[in-house]
């Protein structure tokens, strides 16, 4: 396991280079991608956040009603870490050159000329606040989708450690057989089977992994061996895409005994959309939309 943020930023460049290898179609997509969790992971050495308290009372509450430990809006964000790299990933963009870039150009620009504080972006975003970005995409001509994304990335690593803090809240001694995610409540975007089969799921949002049944939907509860299928191909045997035939979705699965790589599953999940496609022409549908 890595000890630290450098040793898993190299661990993360190292799999890109290899599925790149892999997928050479999927090149100019991992080079951006490669960049951006780079950065993320290099910036949790310099994300600080508060750790959220959960009242015992309150806490008892959510175990035994089997409701997430908060709600989106109730992260905890490292203001100073997000503005920073919020500005590297729009740095990112713009050399990039791709749809991003534009959109990175000017939400830089607005900010640096004070049309805009970039941290006023992050709590919209947490709180669902979707009159507020439509307000700024008209101010600024900035698609709500590119402000979105570039906000979600920039917030991540504060995600991903509030996630890590609250995780100690959860009971050990019970499994969490839910298909929504034990800490924010979000759907999973990526599942993986590990060691002798057991399966798990990672959340979309915050990407808290948590155990769960192999025999399961996680978008609809459906347990019926008879409505729950799978489909891969023969070139990609560590790939799979989990098929409800009950609510129609799908969640891609990486069998992690199968590769030797590193496994990240945000950048599994971005370098695997040609399953996506595929489930697409099948009519199926994707369980979850990330900010990715």
């Amino acid at each position: 396991m890595p000890e630290n943020n450098e040793d898993t930023a190299g661990q993360i460049r190292k799999a890109v280079s290899v599925i790149r290898e892999l997928r050479p179609a999927y090149k100019t997509l991992l080079d951006f991608y490669g960049q951006i969790f780079v950065a993320q992971e290099t910036s949790k050495s310099r994300t600080h956040i508060i750790a959220i308290q959960i009242p015992e009372e309150v806490l008892s509450v959510k175990i035994r009603e089997e409701f997430p430990l908060i709600s989106m809006s109730e992260f905890a964000i490292d203001t100073e870490a997000y503005e920073s790299l919020s500005r590297e990933i729009c740095s990112i963009a713009e050399r990039d050159h791709g749809n991003m870039a534009v959109p990175a150009k000017m939400l830089i620009h607005a900010a640096d000329t004070g049309k805009i504080e970039l941290r006023s972006l992050f709590s919209g975003l947490l709180e669902g606040n979707s009159s507020f970005f439509e307000k700024i995409t008209g101010e600024l001509g900035i698609e709500k989708d590119s402000l979105a994304f570039l906000t979600y990335n920039s917030i991540k690593p504060s995600l991903s450690l509030c996630a890590e803090q609250l995780s100690g809240y959860l009971d050990t001694d019970n499994k969490w057989e839910k298909g929504y995610c034990p800490i924010c409540g979000n759907p999973p975007a990526v599942s993986s089977l590990e060691g002798e089969g057991e399966r798990f799921l990672f959340c979309g949002f915050c990407w808290h992994k948590w155990h769960a049944p192999r025999l399961f939907c996680p978008f609809c509860d459906n347990r019926d061996g008879k409505t729950l299928r799978y489909f891969y191909s023969e070139e990609e045997k560590e790939y799979r895409a989990d098929v409800c035939d009950k609510c129609k979705k799908y969640v891609k699965t990486v069998d992690t005994r199968k590769i030797e790589r590193m496994f990240h599953p945000p950048l599994e999940h971005i370098s695997t959309l040609h399953l996506d496609m595929q489930a697409k022409d099948m009519g199926l549908e994707s369980g979850v939309q990330t900010g990715l």
